[in-house]
């Protein structure tokens, strides 16, 4: 596999997990031993209700550097090589500074990317939310990388807090947080996000019926 092909991308499956929720789908994950939470990071971008955004990794490690300018061209490559429907994941937890706002932001949605991710702070949220672009983080920032990190390289795991990342690894997200998925497990979890979906829409039914939560959930 090189470093940006994505031939081996299970969409139909990605497709399937579309019609969920991040809970949902991390409900299936716990069901099947797995975990994929991203601590700490929630949406900051923008996304209609009811709206999530599900689609293969590309990844961007970012280390500490005292480089002036803009140092970004390890990212600007990777947004350029990102599949149609991809999500970008940056850890940039290394030091202070955004490394993403509004050109990142737009340079993505040009490319087709679904959303991008980071693991640190970024900024220019009013402009990126106008875009109409997924743009998750983990708190607002208007300082910028230059004199503090670079992105050093791309197409490597990251691990964020409990989770690890790898290109092609299924990323969801939504309102509620973001979850990844191991590429590999990826059908696995679309079905039983599935099942355990048709399992909640009957709850709801009962429940909007009138019946009492413990009798739709007896001991």
């Amino acid at each position: 596999m090189t470093k940006f092909d994505y031939t081996d991308t299970d969409w139909a499956a990605i497709e399937r997990l579309k019609k969920w929720y991040s809970g949902d789908v991390h409900d299936s994950m716990e069901s099947l031993g797995l975990w994929g939470h991203l601590d700490g990071i929630s949406l900051l971008g923008a996304l209609e209700p009811g709206q999530v955004v599900c689609g293969p990794a590309v990844t961007v490690l970012f280390e500490v550097s005292d480089r002036k300018g803009e140092p970004q061209d390890v990212y600007h490559n990777a947004i350029d090589n990102t599949p149609e429907g991809g999500i970008l994941v940056c850890d940039a937890s290394c030091a202070p500074g955004s490394c993403s706002g509004e050109l990142m932001s737009s340079g993505a949605k040009t490319r087709g990317a679904a959303a991008t991710v980071v693991y640190g702070t970024v900024r220019d949220l009013a402009q990126v939310r106008a875009l109409g672009y997924p743009l998750f983080g983990s708190a607002p920032s208007p300082v910028g990388v230059t004199g503090k990190k670079e992105p050093r390289h791309s197409q490597v795991p990251l691990q964020i807090g409990r989770a690890t990342v790898r290109p092609g690894d299924v990323i969801f997200g939504d309102i509620d947080g973001v979850v990844v998925i191991p590429k590999e497990r990826v059908r696995d979890v679309a079905d039983a996000a599935d099942a355990l979906g048709r399992n909640e829409a009957a709850a709801r039914d009962r429940i909007l019926a009138g019946e009492k939560l413990q009798s739709v959930w007896p001991e």
